[in-house]
């Protein structure tokens, strides 16, 4: 199961993404509502791996000093073909990016084997999800649930994930 360094959002934003999810389950559709895991928050991914080593963690914490950050969570995105996930883009402004870069440079030597391509600098796509295994015949209805708006919002926290014990440690 694969390790993660996320992004957490402030209370407020959380809230509001989690509107999406309720939204969507309400209208019978998939959504990360669904998920029931203690840990299972909204969240933005900045480096994925097959590992990653907690002695990272004092490392990040220069990085978690950072924080918060103002975000803006845009427009409608779908990974996938058969089998959608249904995502919000989160606009990558200079001083994410420049915070992605950072944790990616000092999180890769710890990584194994290394960091996934996606989560790389100039490789990464910023986004918050809201369904997984979505039909495209109800790309349509979950658009239409989610609407259109932009949020101004907040990171709040980082966070490392361990996928293999299901266990979040909270960064700084």
């Amino acid at each position: 199961m694969a390790h993660s360094i996320e992004l957490l959002f402030d209370e407020a934003t959380e809230a509001a993404v989690r509107r999406d999810w309720t939204a969507l389950a309400q209208a019978g559709l998939p959504s990360q509502d669904q998920h029931r895991s203690p840990t299972n928050r909204p969240h933005v991914t900045l480096a994925v791996s097959n590992r990653i080593d907690p002695a990272v963690d004092a490392l990040l914490a220069e990085s978690a000093a950072r924080l918060p950050l103002q975000c803006r969570i845009g427009a409608a995105m779908v990974f996938g073909h058969a089998s959608l996930t249904l995502v919000r883009l989160i606009v990558p402004s200079a001083a994410l990016l420049d915070l992605h870069g950072r944790v990616a440079a000092v999180s890769a030597p710890h990584q194994t084997p290394g960091p996934f391509g996606h989560s790389l600098p100039g490789q990464w796509t910023p986004h918050v999800t809201l369904a997984r295994r979505l039909s495209p015949r109800d790309l349509a209805a979950a658009l239409e649930v989610i609407g259109a708006d932009d949020l101004d919002g907040a990171f709040a926290r980082l966070r490392r994930w361990d996928g293999d014990a299901r266990v979040d440690t909270l960064i700084g």
